[in-house]
């Protein structure tokens, strides 16, 4: 078994113990925080991270009601302007806390009068030593390039940390270990239809709200270790253009969990179908998977708030076993390593 589908399978189990880890330090920064005067929140990541980001900015204001913005880490790493930040609460995202790039943003948001807090797997990176607060990611050592285990427990920590922040229950939260186990049991499915997508070269992966992050993360999966072209688009972006490159038989993969984006994506599937596109679509409701040409069905019903973790599991799946079949090595990408260190 190659590294990366190992640690796939090690979600489940680094997920319940970031939880159980980190569960009364959350609680702590959470309450300092809420005496604090929060007006506007930035994520700072790049690659994986990023789409960790894009996540963490769509569940903090549903959650908070605070602003987030994504942070364009060139207006402090090039043009080198220092931004108002004293009422900002500033969050760093990087596997290995070791990012150039953003630990200078860090840096200079830290002298601009922000409270920075960071999200690592390395307790003695530059990112730890940076901000106030550091939440841990307890994924273990993670060998692949290719970020798994390590993307979802930054799922996880974001989770809490906005539960903490909103004074919710983390409680809801215990059954997402499960989750995960029950996505990997789409594994003999994937083998199934894996083959069809052999000679893919080109896709568009699709997701609305707090899968769009879903949609990023499958994307950069499938360019850095099946050396595609893969496109995301959230589905309202995709109807504004891009729907125009489907033809038949071109690749589109769907995350369209149950909930408020899903009236949308199903009409996007049934649009794809009269297209004659091959619409592999990952759901756990009936009526979206009857219009797919492949369908993978999540086992459990789970509200799209908490769908994320369990739905981008069995596109991690995908990439890696594309990958193998097209006989590249999804541990070891052609031109990448696992720290880049980018300014």
């Amino acid at each position: 078994m190659s590294m990366i589908m190992r640690e796939i399978h090690e979600q489940p189990a680094a997920l319940a113990r970031t939880l159980l880890a980190e569960r009364a330090h959350v609680r702590r920064i959470g309450a300092r925080l809420s005496r604090k005067d929060l007006r506007v929140i930035v994520l700072v990541a790049r690659g994986s991270s990023d789409n960790a980001a894009l996540f963490g900015r769509y569940l903090l204001e549903l959650t908070t009601g605070i602003p987030v913005s994504l942070s364009a880490p060139s207006i402090h790493t090039l043009y080198r302007r220092r931004l108002l930040l004293d009422h900002a609460l500033v969050i760093g995202i990087s596997q290995s806390g070791e990012g150039r790039d953003i630990n200078a943003v860090l840096e200079s948001c830290r002298n601009s009068g922000a409270c920075v807090l960071a999200i690592t797997n390395n307790r003695r990176s530059e990112i730890a030593a940076i901000a106030h607060e550091t939440l841990l990611t307890r994924a273990g050592t993670e060998r692949s390039i290719a970020a798994t285990k390590t993307y979802t427990c930054q799922l996880m920590l974001l989770y809490m940390l906005a539960a903490a922040l909103a004074g919710r229950d983390l409680a809801p939260l215990e059954r997402i270990p499960d989750y995960a186990q029950g996505a990997l049991g789409l594994e003999p499915r994937i083998g199934e239809i894996i083959e069809r997508y052999r000679f893919a070269d080109r896709c568009a992966v699709v997701g609305r709200g707090l899968n769009y992050a879903s949609a990023s993360e499958l994307a950069i999966k499938l360019m850095e270790t099946c050396y595609m072209v893969a496109e995301r688009f959230s589905s309202a972006d995709f109807l504004h253009g891009p729907i125009a490159m489907v033809q038949r038989d071109f690749p589109v993969i769907l995350f369209a969990p149950p909930g408020p984006v899903f009236r949308d994506l199903h009409a996007l599937a049934r649009r794809l179908r009269r297209l004659q596109a091959d619409s592999l679509v990952i759901s756990s409701e009936a009526r979206i998977l009857a219009q797919a040409s492949c369908a993978l069905k999540i086992p459990f019903d789970i509200e799209d708030f908490y769908s994320p973790i369990p739905y981008i599991i069995p596109g991690q799946l995908f990439a890696a076993r594309l990958a193998e079949l097209k006989g590249l090595s999804p541990d070891r990408p052609r031109g990448l390593t696992k720290i880049t260190r980018t300014l």
